[in-house]
């Protein structure tokens, strides 16, 4: 029996979830439509783009250390 869901995706998609939102608070447009509410289910995107801008460092070292992971270890 395999797994649907394994603790490698849901990082991945967690890390590239951060950091589109972080790049969408960057275009104007898409700032001011997607990331205009800061509660309820649009305030994830918002909160997202918030942790992407403010830990950028350490969101682009996961990236790194998961890309890594992904390619070889995988």
């Amino acid at each position: 029996m395999t797994n649907v869901y394994s603790l490698d995706g849901i990082l991945v998609f967690g890390l590239l979830f951060v950091c589109t939102c972080a790049y969408f608070k960057k275009v104007p447009r898409l700032k001011t439509w997607l990331l205009s509410e800061k509660k309820g289910v649009w305030g994830v995107f918002y909160k997202a783009a918030v942790i992407g801008t403010r830990l950028h460092a350490a969101v682009a070292i996961a990236c790194i250390v998961m890309a890594f992971y992904v390619l070889f270890i995988k």
